[in-house]
């Protein structure tokens, strides 16, 4: 794991930071550990190579070709930059007064952790249908609800099984879980599921077991298909993780970088479920973990912040929906190399279209970074205009 520690940073996501750290500090970046200072959060409630555009990504090995690039967008104007850059973050939420505030900087949607204030969820005036009367537009409320041991507020939300354990019925079956645990999110107002796992369970860690459906891909995919049906009968979005496999990874990126088998031996396991459930579910979104894949780019870079993973997502897949990344200030595969600013902008850069933390990070600094980028071109205007295109889809659909 040495090599991780001192080669972490690929190119395209050492640019990124380094443009970012000259635009934010006259001290030169560190690129081995490129934290910078940021203010302390506000005093309010809580809270390459050059810069690849979506149409720039290198070639990726044979087995996974990259497509022809999408049609260019109208790069946003200046004067709309920091609206688009805030509509990009989900950061969390830990009460009300934090919500709204985060919500009034213009965030595209919010995340519940599980040591936020159950009164989002249940007391009135203060909860998700109050902070929709006060915000006055559309915003994504996004929980972990897999069922099992990550089921936030199970004494609200209610106690459903784990995947292994609903994957010992049938597949309607587990739809029919899905639609139950759909119907209680959407109740209190929640519109976003960061479930299913599509992680095999293959490497007997602690981390993924059994929140896993199975250790057979085909499983894998048909179950988690299965629960992505239930949760859009009842109008929630589903968001399958951790692409492109956290299931064979060397360890659990919460407490340090992990690596996963080549990417040429995915293609034969951790990817067969994305190959099962993208083109059957219509509107899913993609959790990208923050694993390394040997012969991914440079192999050295976490998926979240690597250009490659992005385009194996969009180009092997076909995928066009809104890819998010793993948390990017709670765990430590990021968070001993980059400061909340940096992993932002380095995830936006790399091709995250919602970049999501658990954190309590001054929300207007991270917004500054992130239009800063956009104007030095850490983040291609190409880039930040599809991430853009692509929330906007989602909040605000036409027709």
């Amino acid at each position: 794991m040495r090599f991780l520690r001192t080669r972490f940073v690929s190119a395209a996501v050492a640019v990124a930071v380094a443009a970012l750290a000259g635009a934010c500090s006259s001290q030169p970046a560190d690129m081995l550990s490129p934290k910078s200072s940021a203010p302390s959060p506000e005093s309010s409630p809580a809270d390459t190579a050059p810069a690849q555009s979506e149409t720039s990504v290198e070639t990726l090995p044979s087995i996974s070709p990259v497509a022809s690039p999408p049609a260019i967008r109208p790069e946003i104007p200046e004067t709309q930059r920091r609206a688009a850059a805030a509509s990009l973050l989900m950061p969390a939420a830990v009460n009300y007064d934090d919500a709204l505030f985060k919500l009034n900087a213009g965030v595209g949607g919010i995340f519940i952790p599980s040591w936020a204030d159950p009164g989002l969820l249940t007391e009135p005036g203060r909860d998700i249908w109050a902070l929709r009367a006060q915000v006055g537009r559309p915003f994504d409320v996004a929980i972990d609800f897999e069922g099992g041991r990550v089921q936030r507020f199970s004494e609200i939300l209610g106690g459903f099984p784990s995947p292994q354990i609903m994957a010992q019925g049938s597949p309607a079956e587990v739809e029919d879980t899905a639609f139950r645990i759909g119907q209680t999110l959407a109740s209190h107002g929640i519109t976003v599921d960061f479930a299913p796992v599509l992680d095999i369970d293959g490497a007997g860690l602690k981390v993924v077991g059994d929140r896993s459906f199975s250790t057979d891909p085909q499983r894998v995919g048909d179950y988690g298909a299965a629960f992505a049906r239930g949760l859009q009968r009842a109008g929630i979005k589903p968001v399958f993780k951790h692409y492109p496999g956290h299931g064979r990874a060397s360890g659990d990126t919460h407490f340090a970088p992990a690596v996963t088998p080549p990417l040429g031996e995915l293609f034969g396991s951790d990817l067969i479920p994305y190959d099962i459930v993208l083109p059957q579910i219509t509107g899913p979104g993609v959790m990208v973990g923050h694993m390394v894949v040997p012969g991914l780019g440079d192999g050295l870079s976490p998926s979240s912040l690597n250009p490659h993973a992005y385009g194996l997502l969009r180009n092997h897949h076909g995928f066009e929906g809104i890819a998010y990344t793993d948390d990017l200030t709670g765990m430590k595969a990021i968070t001993d190399h980059f400061s909340p600013d940096q992993a932002v902008v380095a995830a936006l850069a790399a091709g995250a279209d919602q970049a999501l933390w658990s954190t309590n990070v001054d929300i207007n600094f991270i917004i500054d970074r992130v239009v800063e980028a956009v104007a030095n071109g850490a983040i291609h205007p190409q880039r930040f205009a599809v991430a853009h295109e692509r929330i906007e889809r989602r909040l605000n659909p036409v027709g």
